[in-house]
């Protein structure tokens, strides 16, 4: 994987991470939250969707590594609204 995908990488994990946050409401944070939350998404989206034996929708292949952007939203949208959840305690 070169920079260039590397860095595309990083910005589909953002975008992903972004519309996680806006479907789990308001969670501060700027695009190294974003960046985060979309990357532990895609790990738990994919995790979800193997465990529910759902296909993969809208994966990204970048430089050979697949982004299953689709499960990354999915995910960090579950993610975010867990940890809502537990930081309003």
């Amino acid at each position: 994987m070169s920079l260039i995908d590397f860095l595309l990488f990083l910005f589909v994990a953002a975008i992903a991470g972004a519309l996680g946050k806006l479907l789990a409401g308001y969670f501060p944070g700027g695009l190294l939250v974003s960046i985060i939350s979309g990357y532990i998404g895609a790990l738990l989206g994919t995790w979800l969707a193997r465990q529910l034996s759902l296909p993969n929708w809208l994966v990204v292949n970048i430089g050979g590594t697949a982004f299953p952007f689709f499960w990354a939203v999915v995910g960090a949208a579950i993610f975010l609204a867990i940890l809502g959840l537990i930081a309003r305690r």
